[in-house]
């Protein structure tokens, strides 16, 4: 049982329901559907090293998780787990009685205050990572080694490019070699009659080392910027990545803002802060937003981001003296959840006529 479609053919989902913006009532008519769900291992599947804690997707818009896991992730109060106890009706697909026993009474606790602001503020990361990657594109022609090699001349260094056009000198002639004690430093040596191995092949991450005679001076001391280089290619293959994978109604919808942040991520940013406080005060998880507009209206991208980033540091800092105060347990009591556990699993086995 590995893929969703045997999952739902076994008859082993005891909860299933739509997650997500359209959960929170937050939806627009881009929004996806996403779905989340539960479901119970067969009891050979459970106890053999074929064991599956989750099942999803491609896109991970369709996740269904196992007891076990479900259960592991409630006790470190996961946001998104959590939220799965409080479903609203309108948004549960199925859901079988034994599911009813996991109460967000046995799970809740002040652990709430850190995971909720932590996933917060991770949002706020993705936010800026955006803007960092709107303000500073990677151009789609990628740099080579020798665009990082650099040659002394005279008192100063200039790119490798610039010296060999002012010479009059064939890269693909030239020929290096390591000079001792001076990490990433090169002799460069050209010679018309030597047959030198260049200075770098073609889509190579090193520099090309020839064999010199001792004969031969160098005209040059070549330096390769190899931390440089290292790091353009990082940041390159992110950004390509980011391109490829992108929602591009999201990103154009972003763009057109000229705001240069992610505006859905800020709004969940929001959500999770808002949530988090109301789980302190109230020991409850409300899932439909009753803040609704003012969450779209940074999803409209209508505040700067500066300002988002003040608000929510003001709404963490509220935290701490709304958890102090809380009636929450310190954290979830971990017998007690193990009991449930194995209560529900048993429980479920024997409705199937699973033998002990």
């Amino acid at each position: 049982m590995k893929t969703i479609e045997e999952l739902k053919a076994s008859g082993n989902i005891i909860f299933e329901c739509i997650s997500g913006s359209r959960a929170y009532g937050l939806a627009t008519p881009t929004s996806d559907t996403d779905i989340r769900g539960v479901f119970i291992l067969p009891k050979e599947k459970y106890y053999s090293l074929e064991y599956v804690g989750q099942i999803n997707n491609e896109t991970n818009d369709i996740v269904y998780y196992e007891l076990k896991k479900f259960v592991e992730l409630l006790s470190k109060n996961n946001p998104n787990i959590l939220e799965l106890l409080s479903a609203p009706e309108d948004c549960v697909l199925l859901k079988h009685p034994i599911y009813d026993t996991l109460k967000s009474k046995y799970f809740l606790s002040k652990l709430c205050k850190d995971t909720f602001a932590n996933y917060a503020f991770t949002q706020i990361k993705k936010a800026r990572g955006l803007k960092k990657k709107i303000v500073n594109p990677v151009e789609k022609e990628r740099k080579s080694v020798t665009d990082f090699c650099f040659v002394r001349k005279e008192k100063r260094s200039v790119p490798l490019h610039t010296f060999l056009e002012t010479e009059d000198l064939d890269a693909t002639r030239c020929g290096l070699a390591k000079i001792s004690h001076m990490k990433d430093c090169y002799n460069l040596f050209d010679n018309a009659y030597m047959k030198y191995s260049g200075i770098a092949r073609e889509n190579a991450n090193e520099v090309c080392l020839s064999s010199i005679p001792k004969s031969e001076v160098p005209v040059a001391i070549l330096y390769f910027n190899r931390d440089g280089y290292s790091s353009y290619c990082k940041k390159y293959k992110e950004y390509w990545s980011w391109v490829e994978k992108r929602n591009e109604d999201r990103y154009k919808s972003n763009i057109s803002h000229n705001k240069n942040y992610d505006a859905k991520n800020m709004m969940h940013t929001f959500r999770l802060l808002h949530m988090a406080k109301e789980i302190g005060k109230d020991s409850r998880i409300n899932i439909k937003r009753t803040e609704r507009d003012f969450l779209l209206s940074i999803k409209n991208a209508e505040f700067e981001y500066e300002e988002l980033v003040k608000r929510a540091e003001k709404l963490r800092l509220e935290l701490d003296d709304i958890y102090e105060k809380s009636s929450l347990m310190e954290r979830p009591d971990l017998d007690t959840i193990n009991k449930l556990l194995v209560e529900i699993r048993e429980q479920f086995y024997k409705q199937f006529n699973y033998a002990k």
